[in-house]
């Protein structure tokens, strides 16, 4: 049985939680009990039963400390308001660190964290599974499963915690301390919500500060390198490097098609032990294991290895696991015609690996919303070889199409309006009527969902449904 931490004592604190979305709502129940003064702000003020928020508002209140929404942007005039006037930003990450949880030794459950801008819920998906399948109280949370603060405040909460962090909950996280880390890969996204490709990056980079064992890191990414040569980590952790060659000591790699671990142990300097082998992700992939699945694997992996997870339990968990829902999910096979959902491909690096692992010439692309202030030349000229045809959405249409007519000239394309009620109706059948044999309809937007959809899954439900109807 665990008991409330007392690590931070906010005994009298004049709390402010800044944004009341699903977020918001968990860390104003977890602060009920701590003895702070809290209050509820939100944009939508009286209709959440919340001030409404507003910089002046914020700071008349004069709260000791400020936890905030990831829906409010680093550029946005709320934090602007509490940096100049010095007051603690904490995002939910960094409430629940400091409220979680001990057991009688005063020992509270560890954090295997993950973040990147793409794969983060399939390898916290994959290192939970890894970590039950080796007997393990384990929990998945963050954008996967319960909020991080609900998950680590409860009275008889879980032994270890895999933990999906963004890039907009690092930015304001400063003291969490995992048992090991990693990010996957970083490219262009969110530039708009941090202001710069710099302060991007750097809020990925937090996920290594204060690592008590270990930083997994892909050895052929020169920034995600940078980020673990320069983080300030606990006395003993090591950088651990995943890589798609034979591995040396300190490293997971591939070993013809065995995955093989020299990173933990005495023994990793003369032998290697066997995670798992490619033919145990066969049946997550369309075709070919593409190389970003196999990537999700390693990290999650190389993670559990340093909670002590035996590399029995590693395989085993990876053979029967299943891959979460609107991410390369086979909808239909159809009159020759395959549909992929892929709706969890909000930015060009995930829509780039999914479709780079199907054939030539055999993909009618299904893609658009919000673009968050990404472009996409770069993203169709990969791309291009692989494209029949493509069906643009959403109201950020422009950076889609002057890709596609620059990067792919031969590629025929049709825009569904911006305004259409049944904008995925209609962008089935035009994607039907471009498909014709062996062809791969596959819904992998490259942008975000809320201009025409409530969210990247009620996007990928509508084009199931539009697809079975």
């Amino acid at each position: 049985m665990r008991r409330k931490s007392s690590l931070t004592d906010l005994d009298g604190a004049r709390v402010a939680v800044a944004g009341m979305g699903v977020s918001g709502t968990a860390s104003t129940a977890a602060l009920a009990d701590t003895g702070a003064l809290v209050s509820q702000w939100d944009g939508r003020g009286d209709d959440v039963g919340a001030r409404l928020l507003t910089p002046a508002a914020l700071l008349d209140w004069k709260p000791d400390i400020v936890v905030v929404s990831p829906g409010l942007p680093a550029v946005g005039d709320v934090h602007a308001a509490l940096r100049q006037a010095r007051i603690p930003i904490w995002s939910e990450v960094e409430l629940a660190w400091r409220l979680r949880t001990r057991d009688e030794q005063g020992q509270s459950a560890p954090w295997l964290a993950v973040t990147g801008t793409n794969g983060k819920t399939t390898t916290v998906q994959m290192a939970a599974a890894m970590a039950a399948e080796a007997g393990m109280n384990v929990a998945a949370v963050g954008n996967v499963g319960d909020p991080i603060v609900t998950a680590v405040t409860k009275d008889d909460g879980p032994d270890l915690l895999v933990v999906e962090l963004s890039s907009f909950q690092l930015h304001s996280t400063s003291s969490m301390s995992p048992l090991a880390a990693g990010c996957l890969n970083i490219a262009d996204d969110h530039l708009d919500w941090h202001g710069s490709r710099e302060a991007y990056r750097d809020a990925k980079a937090r996920v290594y500060e204060n690592a008590q064992v270990a930083c997994l890191y892909p050895v052929d990414d020169p920034i995600v390198s940078a980020m673990v040569e320069e983080a300030n980590v606990i006395e003993g952790a090591r950088a651990i490097g995943l890589t798609r060659g034979v591995p040396g000591p300190g490293q997971i790699g591939l070993v013809e098609d065995i995955v093989a671990e020299r990173a933990y142990g005495p023994s990793r300097f003369h032998s290697a032990h066997e995670l798992f082998q490619l033919d145990d992700l066969a049946h997550l992939a369309h075709g070919e294991v593409p190389l970003h699945l196999l990537s999700d694997a390693m990290m999650a992996a190389g993670l559990v290895r340093a909670a002590g997870i035996e590399p029995s339990a590693v395989r085993s968990a990876l053979r029967r696991f299943s891959m979460g829902e609107h991410r390369i999910e086979t909808v239909a096979v159809t009159d020759g015609i395959t549909w992929i959902d892929d709706s969890k491909a909000t930015n060009a690096h995930a829509a780039r690996a999914s479709i780079r692992a199907q054939e030539d010439g055999s993909v009618v692309w299904i893609a658009g919303g919000v673009s968050k202030g990404a472009e996409f030349a770069s993203l169709v000229a990969d791309i291009a070889p692989k494209l029949r045809a493509a069906v643009v959405i959403g109201v950020d249409q422009a950076p889609l199409l002057q890709a596609l007519k620059s990067q792919a000239p031969g590629v025929p394309v049709t825009a569904i309006p911006p305004g259409s009620a049944t904008v995925m109706a209609e962008a089935v059948s035009a994607a039907r009527a471009h498909a014709g044999p062996s062809a791969v309809v596959m819904l992998a937007p490259a942008c975000a969902s809320w201009d025409q959809f409530v969210s990247y899954a009620d996007r990928g439900t509508q084009f199931t449904r539009a697809v079975l109807e």
